[in-house]
């Protein structure tokens, strides 16, 4: 018997995460140079980081010897919440407070509900604890709402709901994740990834952190590695009661946050200039893309995040056709969707070097 025979068989039997394509690998693939290549498969702010978060970063590196303190990022996002800092849980980006909520609550014996198209780390942070994975079927390739109530079992303990949807975009009205919240068993623990909140427009938010007071089984997750733009940093939170959160803090790794990202999410807070003009560009892009994608006569799903994800002939020979000419997006079909491609939202011109490359793909 192998060595990798005597791991738990759950853990064998999990499908590793497929992250997008980076840019020195394509380079290293087609012999293409590297600033020749548009990468928009990651869901990265165009932007970059907030100039006041690499300020911050520069600055912490003078005291990098030191063990991080997560007190003032903590004390920070608590104050924006609302909530107090015994709510806060920060982790190495949001999928580690996802894995964080799945150690607390699930166990062999135990299972955990999520939505055909959602996120991949919902299987695996669920599968590696060696819990039940329940699928529902997607409705318009998004949250079925009613199926996933009907879903819950007298074992099930975590509900996974992505707002925007990842790799969809596919947006659930705030009333509606209210109302099935009133409806879920209160020892049933609903999760509801926020990772692209920030670019919904204003009429379309919600404080749902207030209502954690409320629904105390509700957990809310947010990263910085979106709009922030400090995807490379891993820095993300979860809120929720305080007894939840003692619970997550008690399995989290104690320093799982480091010096710069702490810095850098702490300064990225108060750069409200750069979230707007984040927002906005990702508006422009939205609709520049849009129109590109009518253009060609491609079917879309309509997008509420900084990604757009759209139906082609042949997704597969589309998408070397794209990395062939140096552009990256993301194939889907791992996510049960052969037929479709996930564009990110770049800047004007990464946007238009997507559709010309695009065009002469298909």
């Amino acid at each position: 018997m192998s060595l990798a025979e005597q791991a738990l068989a759950y853990v064998r039997a999990i499908s590793p995460y497929q992250p997008g394509k980076p840019i020195t690998e394509l380079a290293r693939e087609m012999g293409i140079p590297v600033e020749r290549i548009v990468k928009l498969a990651s869901n990265e702010n165009p932007l970059g980081m907030s100039p006041k978060a690499k300020a911050a970063v520069q600055a912490a590196i003078d005291g990098i010897e030191r063990y991080p303190d997560q007190f003032e990022l903590i004390a920070k996002v608590a104050a924006r919440a609302g909530v107090g800092q015994n709510q806060v849980v920060l982790g190495n980006g949001s999928n580690d407070v996802l894995d964080l909520i799945a150690r607390v609550f699930l166990a062999p014996g135990r299972s955990a509900v999520f939505a055909q198209h959602a996120f991949a780390v919902y299987p695996l942070a669920t599968l590696s604890t060696g819990a039940e994975l329940i699928a529902t079927p997607a409705k318009n390739y998004g949250h079925d709402l009613a199926a996933m109530r009907a879903a819950i079992r007298p074992d099930t303990r975590i509900v996974w709901i992505a707002n925007p949807n990842n790799p969809t975009g596919n947006f659930l009205p705030y009333p509606e994740i209210r109302a099935f919240l009133e409806s879920v068993p209160k020892d049933v623990v609903v999760v509801l990834d926020e990772a692209y909140n920030e670019y919904l427009e204003p009429a379309d938010r919600v404080d749902t952190a207030a209502w954690i007071k409320e629904f105390p089984n509700l957990v809310v997750c947010r990263t910085f590695s979106k709009i922030f733009g400090l995807a490379g940093l891993r820095v993300g939170y979860a809120l929720a009661a305080a007894e939840v959160a003692d619970l997550m803090n008690r399995v989290r790794q104690p320093f799982n946050v480091n010096n710069l990202a702490l810095a850098a999410a702490v300064a990225a807070l108060d750069d409200d200039e750069f979230l707007a003009r984040s927002y906005e560009i990702n508006r422009a892009g939205m609709a520049q893309l849009i129109a590109g994608l009518q253009r060609l006569g491609l079917e879309f799903i309509q997008p509420f995040g900084n990604f757009i994800t759209f139906r082609c002939a042949n997704a597969a020979e589309t998408n070397q056709k794209l990395l062939r000419q140096g552009v990256i997006v993301r194939p889907i079909a791992g996510y049960g969707l052969p037929d479709w491609l996930r564009v990110t939202i770049g800047s004007e011109a990464e946007n238009a070097r997507f559709l010309e490359a695009l065009e002469t793909s298909l």
